[in-house]
């Protein structure tokens, strides 16, 4: 295995601990406890042995690795897990020993795991996606008229701001937010069915107990066990595909900012940070280029998760077994895309001057459209656009400023005067409703994360 050579590049700490084997082996055994208190509730067993039941359920006295290498036999960790259990429980009371595990088969347990680990993963998650948002509104709201090159298939087009630009992340973070929140709230549920999903051994306790589970959890009750229904691991996939996704263009975005001959913006500095093996001057975009390959990779899985929901009768054959490790690295990989914009995006610099200077670079042609606006109210529209365009492409072969053909040009200057060409030419004047855009990601932010 690799993990530790390479994970903790593109994943934090928190979010690796979050669905580690021991994360999982916790939630497997909450999962335990909450079955056991379940039952004492619903009059299946003894308090007591629920009790005792929960005093044996800390994952820091059982080794995962253990439990994994020995759960090969039976395709999966849970039967080891319980054995395991068993026997640390009857060190307690030998009575209680015998109700481990009552009523549930290894799928409840670790799709109820699955549920748990998910849910503690997404709020990480989503508080990262927060920090992303309060970050793009401090520069949304600070950049509001920075002028800047909007660009369409990587070549200019008509001015923008930087300002826009970044209410474009603002929202779009927010509306991934509020799918995952959705995902949280209600995408989630506990998992008991037993053997087939009757709950038949519980006789006619099942559905008390599986009330009773899921309130201990804190998790939402399905009307019937999901065995083979994958929707909700097919929806945090998919939501997760969507933050993915989001983030991905917020880190392609400052990539492409970042480029010496653009020189826009430049990640947060730090020591060490951005440097080549060889280049001394080299800074590269680095949190962004891991935020980007993390997305690539949650992309992917998140495809084998959608895959994976066709199932087969009351149980999987080899289905359900893909989603486990997959799940984890989705999350995972989704937390650290989610780490790293937000630090690109609280510590980001931006360079307007830089940004005012590119607009420059095409000599005027950048706002050949305005001025085709403006002579068309005295020509008409045909006739002020092949005049403009000519005069663009004068300026393009003999390599001069846009402005200075135009004034050389009779034709227009019958309509044009000086004054009329330099307004049209000016950057800060062609920018459309870009500030009330602006304002209108600012007022969202403001109702959905602020009221």
């Amino acid at each position: 295995m690799t993990g530790e050579l390479f994970r903790p590049i593109f994943v934090p700490d928190e979010f690796r601990e979050a669905v580690s084997g021991h994360a999982w082996l916790q939630a497997m055994l909450d999962a335990e406890g909450a079955l056991a208190v379940a039952e004492a509730r619903a009059g299946e067993i003894p308090p007591e042995a629920a009790e005792a039941i929960v005093s044996r359920c800390d994952a820091g006295l059982y080794d995962p690795e253990e439990i994994g290498q020995k759960g090969r036999a039976a395709g999966n960790p849970v039967p080891t897990l319980v054995r395991a259990l068993t026997a640390a429980v009857s060190e307690v009371s030998e009575d209680a020993s015998h109700h481990v595990h009552k009523g549930a088969t290894s799928q409840d347990i670790t799709d109820t795991a699955a549920m748990l680990v998910s849910r503690r993963v997404l709020d990480l998650i989503l508080a990262e996606l927060d920090g992303v948002a309060a970050a793009c509104v401090r520069l949304a709201d600070t950049h509001r008229d920075a002028v800047m090159p909007g660009r369409t298939l990587l070549q200019q087009a008509l001015p923008t701001t930087f300002g826009l630009k970044v209410a474009g992340w603002l929202v779009s973070v927010l509306e991934a937010r509020r799918r995952l929140r959705d995902v949280r709230a209600g995408g989630l549920a506990a998992q008991l069915g037993g053997a087939a999903g009757t709950l038949a051994s519980l006789g006619g306790d099942g559905v008390a107990v599986l009330r009773e589970f899921a309130l201990e959890l804190g998790l939402p009750e399905p009307v019937v066990p999901w065995h083979t229904d994958r929707t909700r691991i097919s929806g945090v996939g998919d939501g997760l595909s969507l933050v993915a996704g989001v983030l991905g263009k917020i880190a392609l975005d400052v990539i492409l900012l970042s480029q010496t001959e653009v020189g826009e913006v430049a990640e947060p500095a730090g020591e060490g940070r951005g440097g080549s093996s060889t280049l001394p001057h080299k800074r590269n975009p680095v949190l962004s280029v891991t935020a980007a390959a993390n997305v690539r990779r949650v992309q992917d899985l998140s495809h084998t998760l959608s895959a994976a929901i066709v199932q087969e009768h009351e149980r999987a054959a080899g289905a359900w077994h893909s989603e486990w490790e997959v799940l984890s690295d989705a999350l995972a990989l989704t937390g650290g895309a989610a780490a790293a914009v937000r630090e690109v995006t609280e510590g980001l610099q931006v360079y307007p001057d830089r940004m005012r200077k590119n607009l420059d670079v095409t000599r005027g042609l950048l706002l050949s459209e305005n001025v085709t606006t403006v002579a068309a109210r005295k020509l008409g529209r045909l006739k002020a656009h092949d005049l403009v365009e000519a005069a663009a492409h004068r300026a393009l072969d003999d390599g001069k400023p846009l402005r200075e053909v135009l004034l050389e040009d009779t034709e227009l200057r019958e309509v044009l005067s000086e004054m009329e060409i330099d307004t049209a030419l000016d950057p800060a004047r062609y920018l459309g409703s870009a500030g009330e855009f602006v304002d209108r990601a600012l007022k969202l932010y403001r109702e959905e994360v602020l009221a």
